[in-house]
């Protein structure tokens, strides 16, 4: 039996997969080999030794120590594009309040006293001052065309804009979604100099951090309006705010509210909702269950943030599995254990991502327990799992 260990509130969706009695699923559970985690901030969280992964149902992972896991031989998934639609869905919603002034707008409505007569007759007198430019036949530029931003690009293009996508970590996956109708811009500069709307759907790494920043932000157009459903921290807020108050940028949604953007003009700011829907929480809650599930029982990795993919079918008696450094020469330490043994390997593949890589191997015999013990004594060994 596998335990997990759940520390928030996870769609039951997640159950479906993770079952009794091969699992045991619960926020009191102790000594998990698996957490399921939505929100919670684990940078100073005690990890214990049998942990094997952490299954974070969304997309963001800037509140997991990703470095810090995988020296302890914990692998760390998340599920791209399981909130997308929901957050594309959410889209539609930015571009209109980024365009006419309907926040203002329905406040007025809702605090209208009645005062200078019928709200019948007095909303068509000062409904000019709500106005906005149309959509329609205006350039946005799409920074970040993954999952989300691939979505977001071909939807706008059936809003009749003009599309610009701007993504130099382009995968070739994420390439084939995007319509051949979104021009693609070599460097973000381009992009951002030509384009009445700007919509963020980049990761939060340490090259995305203050991505939007006061030089950038010099190079918009003047009058810009500014999306961002990535992360609060891709945008240099002392930049945005000032940008703000001069005109620079004449709209800022974002669905990361602080402070100090509550009291900014011409902002809209949503609770982080983005993925929230009724079905982004169970897609990204059976997606996690279901990369758990595989790891737990068969080793293999898929949307892991700090380990490259790796899947084999199982063939032999058991499955040795090995996380390690990526440096030369693992593999012919590896092998003479093996050999030493007596274990004769039937299939296996090895990948590497960075400082790290991960080795499955496929035997045709029991793995002696001493076997185990002397994988584990090899310089740059991380981790060493026996399925069988």
């Amino acid at each position: 039996m596998f335990h997990i260990r759940t520390l928030n509130n996870i769609s039951a969706s997640a159950k479906e997969i993770l079952k009794e009695p091969l699992y045991e699923i619960g926020d009191d559970v102790q000594n998990p080999e698996a957490l399921f985690v939505r929100a919670s901030d684990l940078h100073h969280y005690p990890f214990n030794p049998e942990l094997l992964c952490i299954g974070r149902a969304g997309i963001g992972y800037n509140t997991i120590p990703v470095e810090e896991c995988i020296r302890q031989g914990i692998v760390v998934f998340n599920t791209p594009g399981g909130n997308a639609n929901g957050v594309k869905e959410l889209f539609l919603f930015a571009m209109s309040m980024a365009s006419r002034d309907i926040f203002d707008g329905m406040k007025w409505v809702y605090t209208y006293d009645g005062s200078q007569g019928p709200i019948e007759e007095r909303m068509e007198k000062i409904k000019k001052q709500f106005a906005g430019p149309e959509y329609a036949g205006k350039t946005l530029g799409v920074i970040g065309t993954g999952n989300v931003g691939s979505m977001v690009a071909n939807v706008a293009l059936n809003l009749e804009m003009t599309v610009f996508g701007y993504d130099p970590f382009l995968s070739v996956d994420a390439a084939w979604k995007v319509s051949r109708h979104v021009e693609r811009m070599s460097s973000l500069d381009e992009l951002l100099s030509v384009c009445d709307y700007i919509t963020l759907h980049v990761p939060l790494k340490e090259d995305t951090r203050g991505l939007i920043n006061r030089d950038r932000i010099a190079k918009m157009k003047d009058g810009v309006r500014l999306i961002n459903y990535a992360r609060g921290e891709v945008v240099d807020e002392n930049a945005v705010i000032e940008a703000l108050e001069s005109g620079k940028i004449a709209r800022y949604v974002a669905d990361f509210p602080t402070e100090r953007l509550v009291h900014a003009p011409n902002t809209i700011l949503t609770p982080h909702l983005g993925g929230t829907t009724i079905e982004a929480e169970s897609n990204c809650a059976r997606m996690a269950a279901a990369e758990m599930d595989e790891y737990l029982r068969n080793g293999n990795i898929r949307n892991a943030v700090n380990m490259p993919n790796v899947f084999m079918e199982r063939t032999g008696l058991a499955r040795i599995c090995l996380i390690h450094e990526n440096k030369p020469g693992m593999l012919a330490k590896i092998m003479p254990v093996f050999s030493e043994e007596g274990i004769n390997i039937e299939n296996m593949t090895n990948k590497s991502q960075g400082e790290y890589a991960y080795s499955l191997f496929d035997v045709n015999s029991e793995v002696p327990a001493d076997a185990e013990e002397e994988l584990g004594k090899i310089d740059g060994m991380i981790r060493v799992r026996i399925l069988k």
